[in-house]
């Protein structure tokens, strides 16, 4: 008896504290921290220093050899990788 008057108790006093968090209202809303700023102005002024003559190909020292070079190299990646991809796969399957 007495335990069933202890479960009961117990039974009533979860009952109540679940319907008070049941009754609160849900929202629902979108939450973000706020942006970073990087440097305080938007952008880190020695990263960025070089990025006006980035691009600037033709007073580029040894233009001819570095964009033959580059050129050259890739081509050859997007020759040789997929031709070593079919080789491997050949040779996987056959034995």
């Amino acid at each position: 008896m007495a335990l069933n008057n202890g479960l009961r108790s117990c039974a009533s006093k979860l009952m109540n504290s679940s319907g008070s968090i049941l009754s609160k209202p849900a929202s629902r809303e979108f939450h973000s921290s706020g942006m970073k700023m990087m440097g305080g102005h938007g952008h880190d002024e020695p990263f960025y220093l070089h990025a006006k003559h980035m691009y600037n190909l033709d007073r580029m020292k040894h233009q001819k050899l570095k964009m033959s070079l580059s050129v050259l190299a890739a081509f050859s990646i997007g020759v040789f990788v997929p031709v070593y991809a079919v080789i491997f796969q050949q040779k996987k399957t056959a034995s």
